[in-house]
């Protein structure tokens, strides 16, 4: 192995999520909300087509939508006072995530990815702490770049292994999504908000031991796309707008030839034996499958994790990822879209003890 480029793994994954799920509270509120009838009426179809069954908040009883409660009091909370939760919350959920991953070893780096909020000393100094990490630890926060950071805060530890091969990378995603409901927000920003939820997500890389190896990364960004994903920060939190052209436009992008080899490198999509595509809803699934002519099936793991969970935004590739593992598979593609309109990617492959 002397003198050999050392293969990034990622030798292990856990998620976490907190335990009150508000998807049925919310579907319930949003319709008697919208005052226009074919406006609800539409947006219980969406809801009932959303392939989303369950999703989680860390507000506990105060994610309750009923009167007096986070946000049902007579003004919204302010972006102070959802960043308050934030800065309370976001590590908790992280140690839970941490804690799943059993025996750290000796951690020489930490990533974590975050779009949901803002603290300093930040997350990174707070796990950091919690864990009792050597105060020479490497730290690196990847930073409101949305459903895609954990796809590049995933690259930015291969990178590190492959230029430091005794290096052993905690990585961590951790979204709170339901502090950011906007409660005067119309149709387009209701239906944007039903598919997010709250969680967190660690996995360790380095260059020992089994899992999934870490390949070529790749990037890519429609033009004239900027307004079709936005992430703004107002006085009432992080508004999102979501716009409904992004399946069409994501759909025909990854039908070029040259998005598609990006993706693909030159093989055949059949030939890929594991899609990790990030869920950021149905539509966006349906839309990979029918541009790479995916079988009935490829993207199981993917709509598992937005049943069970909805989109957490960068903690849910890893959640992703941590179903595919179990099958060690040959070869495979993580996939993730965000603001921009943006992706993200890489390849990867099961890889035991030291082999390539």
């Amino acid at each position: 192995m002397q003198g050999m480029t050392p293969v990034a793994r990622i030798n292990a994954i856990a998620g976490a999520i907190p335990v009150t799920d508000v998807d049925k509270d919310y579907r319930t509120w949003a319709q008697g909300k919208l005052s226009d009838p074919r406006e609800a009426r539409l947006f219980g179809r969406m809801a009932e087509r959303s392939g989303i069954e369950h999703r989680w908040s860390v507000l506990g009883d105060q994610a309750s939508l009923e009167p007096d409660r986070f946000y049902t009091r007579d003004a919204q909370p302010t972006t102070a006072e959802r960043m308050a939760v934030y800065a309370r919350e976001a590590p908790k959920l992280a140690l839970e995530a941490i804690a799943g991953l059993g025996e750290l070893g000796a951690i020489t780096h930490l990533v974590v990815s975050s779009c949901t909020g803002f603290v300093a000393p930040g997350v990174d100094q707070i796990i950091a702490r919690a864990l009792g990490l050597p105060g020479d630890v490497e730290r690196l926060v990847v930073g409101f770049m949305g459903c895609y950071a954990g796809v590049t805060a995933l690259r930015t530890a291969g990178h590190i292994v492959r230029s430091r091969p005794d290096a052993r990378v905690l990585v961590v995603a951790v979204e709170l999504c339901s502090l950011h409901l906007q409660v005067d927000a119309g149709l387009e920003s209701t239906l944007a908000m039903a598919q997010f939820s709250d969680g967190a997500a660690a996995a360790i890389v380095s260059a020992d031991g089994m899992g999934l190896a870490l390949c070529d990364g790749f990037s890519g960004m429609l033009e004239e796309s900027d307004s079709l994903i936005t992430w703004t920060i107002g006085d009432t939190g992080f508004a999102m707008s979501l716009s409904g052209e992004v399946p069409g436009r994501l759909a025909a992008a990854l039908s070029e030839p040259e998005i598609a080899g990006k993706v693909v490198n030159g093989r055949g999509a059949d030939d890929i034996g594991a899609w990790a595509v990030h869920p950021g809803g149905k539509s966006i699934l349906d839309a990979v499958e029918r541009a790479f002519a995916l079988p009935q099936g490829a993207l199981a793991e993917s709509r598992e994790v937005l049943r069970s969970c909805g989109n957490m935004s960068s903690a849910t590739i890893l959640f992703v990822l941590e179903q595919i593992m179990t099958r060690r598979p040959e070869s495979g593609v993580a996939l993730a879209f965000g603001p921009g309109l943006a992706m993200e990617g890489f390849r990867f492959h099961w890889t035991e003890g030291d082999a390539a």
